[in-house]
């Protein structure tokens, strides 16, 4: 999945500002390649090949091949286990094999967690208001977590994002960040003017309008 562009940066950076015109609240877009690193993904990867290399020999074996455990010198089957174990881990670290290879619970836990952190991070707790918006994307997990404030939790009832990340997550899926990202943007503005609209000459600019690219 490819990480934004200068161009899609404009974007969303004209979408928060569109956004954030019509409300107080304050919304912080922002990607990661990912949450975390899973080497546990790599480790069974690596795992999976040796052991498929192992069992290969042992069938040449059994079944006669010219491949036998008497021809075959104990040393080069033991370097094919090592090499393949090797040669495993580097495709498991490769995205889609990550997240074949990993638990949906996990990576949600994970980018949660991230999530979190990058809240307190990019400042979304200081606004004035508490009126602070996080809207997170991890690219590899292909998973959005929304987080906002206590003042808004005070008024929007729990579920009121599920739409929003839903339709986000299917617009990253269909390789279209850029739209999926702004469209969410706009429909958190809109929810956050019906709640905390605009006063007239009171409405400061607290946190920057850019996506923060995390790593």
């Amino acid at each position: 999945m490819r990480m934004f562009s200068n161009e899609d940066m404009a974007k969303v950076r004209a979408a928060v500002r569109e956004a954030e015109s019509r409300t107080r609240g304050e919304i912080v877009p922002m990607v990661v390649p990912a949450s975390a690193r899973y080497r546990e993904a790599s480790h069974l990867a690596g795992l999976i090949a040796a052991l498929l290399v192992l069992a290969g020999f042992l069938a040449a074996s059994y079944g006669g091949g010219s491949a036998t455990w008497s021809q075959v010198h104990e040393g080069w089957i033991l370097v094919a286990v090592v090499v393949a174990y090797v040669l495993g881990s580097l495709v498991g670290s490769v995205p889609w094999f990550v997240r074949v290879l990993t638990s949906e619970q996990r990576m949600a836990t994970k980018v949660r967690f991230r999530a979190e952190r990058a809240f307190y991070e990019e400042g979304l707790h200081r606004t004035r208001e508490a009126t602070g918006v996080l809207i997170f994307l991890s690219l590899l997990e292909r998973r959005v977590q929304v987080l906002a404030d206590r003042a808004i939790h005070e008024r929007v009832p729990s579920g009121t994002w599920d739409t929003m990340v839903t339709d986000m997550v299917a617009g990253v899926r269909a390789g279209r960040p850029t739209e999926a990202l702004c469209d969410a943007i706009a429909r958190c503005g809109a929810l956050l003017a019906s709640h905390f609209p605009v006063r007239d000459g009171d409405n400061p600019n607290e946190l920057p309008d850019d996506l923060v690219r995390g790593t």
